[in-house]
């Protein structure tokens, strides 16, 4: 199924629309990142790590999932 990806620096939000249910807690409860009314719909900036983290942890339907970018090393 095709996902679509928002990254920042530290981590990325992936979203399967194909699993959506629609049930709108990540637009109720964590506005500033999940907003309905604006394209793109998810600002992986909106928030801080933890609180969208544990925002997308909600998902009922498992269309939202999260991962820590790795670090590049400098050499």
């Amino acid at each position: 199924m095709k996902t679509t990806e928002y990254r920042n620096h530290e981590f990325t939000i992936s979203y399967c629309p194909f699993k959506c249910t629609q049930s709108n807690v990540c637009t109720q409860e964590l506005s500033d990142v999940f907003q309905d009314s604006v394209i793109p719909w998810i600002d992986p900036n909106g928030s801080s790590t933890e609180r969208i983290k544990a925002q997308v942890k909600k998902c009922p339907s498992g269309a939202l999932t999260f991962k820590l970018n790795k670090k590049e090393m400098a050499f």
